[in-house]
């Protein structure tokens, strides 16, 4: 790797060596000597000046530049690939051949500016990135959730493999916290856990936890992978019983006596008492995120559902001081609450850091807890073919409201019945508009009709689509949905065939906050391990994506889907900064190589936030 270039303060000295020149010359009084002196002089004091100028003006640039080849990928369709970026302050200034960013640092033409092209270069900072490594722009997740990941960073249960080795987690958490361990009455929160990873796929219930003597007589709340369920100890219960036997939108498990068993399914989370989170908790679990997410590239994050408190702590640290990562949020909302588009406004900061102007709707349930909406019945459960959260009547009543008060319409549909719902919503409201001004998500879109993904692109609706959600899922979705309707679950190929506009995201904490996670899922739909229901290549091939496709979706596309392409994205002169060097080059080595590169820099507005340059 060539080493890091910098000559600061070129001064008329320094540059008079440069061109072979002497300061101190011999003295002479003829007047030809004197004469080539003062014009040297002349000279020397007129590039001192504009070298002065020049650096006074922007003292904070520099340049990221690979040695060899041109490794750093723009996103910009003219030049999607250059040598050098040229960075000004917080935007790029230039992007090319270094010799051409050396140039484009001066304002004169030729051949002024090959005369000073030894002062600009000197006065440069040069980063160059090592051998094999990439630049791209900084990346984003288009679907995440910001605090709940932070807690469940508290007591991470991904992995486990059943419910005693589950248990056995949260007892061991208990006993190596002493605060926790010596005051009963704190709260265990969790989350992770997958039942659907369990042999049988049984449900967990608080007697599992009860019987711990450790456990046993403390609230314990544990989240599911796919935030649609809560698994809850018997202390945990108390406060909030009795719960009803209905629950519009949600389920509460009963036993056969007619007992809750600790477990509760999509809205009826909403029936548990939980003490009131403090600010400092909220600050301690945003700051373990933004750090995982600067270690991870991820520059900006579209959080899926704000409540009221997410939203207040969010505008709280923004006003006191600028955001670590930029956060455009979905306020989430709560049909049995006033409507509210007409009475707030959409929030975009001075600075651009926070961003709340689309509001979040869930339609359904979630596949995994067979919560989805379908047309026609589980395979595995034909007494149910899931359900909407939501009344239709509802949906046809504020979603044309939103649009007209300026919010952008995202919603949560997974099941095809619930997609189709929402795009006739969205066709019935989108009539004699224009659609790019709104840009309404679908948020998920796993399980579409033939027929919804043509009009998903013919109206202009962006799919938010989570990669690594289908290779999770797959090894579970054709038991579950059959084998015909299986082709119709996360099809993204089909999706963008249609014309439609893809965005990606991970919801994380549900899966890996790692983008190259999703990048990897995306273009092979393979394991980590190389592995699917359908071999090495991948379940159902024919949907991947390309990489170039593939990584517009986690630049580009989400910055359209944040209203946000003019100024972040691409690695395009004028917009802001942000960019991210990888250790090895994504676009072309052999996939298995994509989970092993490490993020060597992120940088957010020409700063450096996590590892170097």
């Amino acid at each position: 790797m060539p080493p890091h270039s910098k000559v600061t303060g070129a001064s008329p000295t320094s540059v008079a060596n440069v061109n072979g020149q002497s300061k101190r010359g011999p003295t002479s009084t003829s007047t030809g000597s004197v004469g080539t002196r003062l014009k040297s002089l002349v000279v020397l004091s007129v590039l001192a000046g504009i070298s002065g100028i020049l650096f006074q003006h922007n003292p904070s640039s520099y340049a990221v530049c690979s040695s060899n080849d041109q490794a750093i990928y723009t996103v910009d369709s003219t030049k999607p690939q250059v040598q050098c970026i040229l960075i000004s302050g917080s935007r790029i200034q230039s992007t090319g051949f270094l010799d051409d960013i050396i140039k484009s640092r001066s304002p004169y033409t030729q051949p002024f500016t090959n005369f000073l092209q030894g002062v600009l270069r000197q006065d440069l900072p040069i980063h160059y990135i090592p051998e094999g490594s990439i630049v791209v722009p900084g990346l984003s997740d288009s679907h995440a959730h910001i605090l709940e990941y932070g807690a469940t960073q508290q007591l991470p249960l991904e992995g486990t493999k059943s419910v005693s080795e589950t248990v056995e987690r949260v007892k061991n958490f208990i006993l190596s916290n002493p605060d926790i361990l010596n005051d009963k009455t704190k709260i265990v929160t969790g989350g992770g856990w997958d039942h659907t990873s369990w042999p049988s796929s049984v449900w967990p219930t608080a007697a599992d936890l009860d019987k711990d003597p450790v456990i046993k007589g403390r609230p314990v709340v544990l989240q599911s992978k796919d935030c649609h369920a809560l698994w809850v100890s018997s202390e945990a219960m108390k406060g909030s019983l009795p719960f009803p036997k209905e629950v519009d939108g949600g389920v509460v498990v009963y036993d056969d006596q007619g007992n809750p068993t600790g477990l509760l399914l999509d809205n009826a989370q909403e029936l548990l008492k939980q003490p009131e989170l403090t600010n400092n908790d909220l600050l301690r679990r945003f700051l373990v995120t933004v750090r995982d997410a600067h270690r991870h590239g991820l520059t900006s994050i579209h959080d899926a559902g704000l409540d009221p408190m997410s939203l207040a702590f969010f505008k709280t640290q923004a006003e006191n001081g600028k955001l670590p990562i930029r956060i455009y949020g979905m306020k989430y909302f709560n049909e049995t609450a006033e409507y509210f588009g007409d009475k707030l406004k959409p929030l975009v900061s001075a600075d651009n850091r926070l961003s709340v102007r689309s509001v979040k709707i869930f339609a359904d349930g979630a596949l995994r807890t067979g919560g989805a909406a379908l047309y026609e019945p589980y395979d595995d459960n034909p007494s149910t073919n899931g359900f909407m959260r939501i009344e239709s009547s509802v949906l046809y009543d504020v979603i044309p409201k939103f649009l007209r008060d300026g919010w952008q319409v995202n919603v949560h549909a997974i099941g095809d019945r619930a997609n189709g719902i929402i795009l006739d919503v969205f066709e019935s409201s989108l009539k004699g508009v224009n659609v790019t001004a709104l840009r309404p998500r679908l948020e998920h879109a796993q399980m579409m009709t033939v027929a919804d993904m043509k009009r998903l692109g013919k109206l202009g609706v962006i799919a938010s689509v989570q990669p690594t959600h289908a290779i999770s899922d797959m090894w579970y979705a054709q038991e579950r949905l059959g084998p015909k309707r299986i082709r119709s679950l996360y099809a993204f190929r089909s999706i963008l065939d249609n014309g439609a506009r893809i965005t990606l995201g991970s919801d994380f904490p549900v899966e890996s906050m790692n983008p190259l996670s999703g990048f990897y899922a995306a273009i092979t739909r393979l394991s980590p391990t190389g592995e699917s229901p359908h071999g090495p290549g991948g379940w159902f091939p024919e949907q991947r994506l390309a990489r170039e496709e593939a990584l517009r979706g986690m630049t580009i596309d989400p910055a359209y889907a944040s209203f946000t392409e003019g100024f972040l994205g691409s690695l395009e002169v004028g917009k802001l900064a942000d960019f991210v060097v990888l250790s090895k080059n994504i676009m072309t080595v052999p996939a298995s190589e994509i989970l092993s590169t490490k993020v060597l820099g992120t940088v957010i507005e020409g700063q450096v936030v996590y590892g170097e340059l």
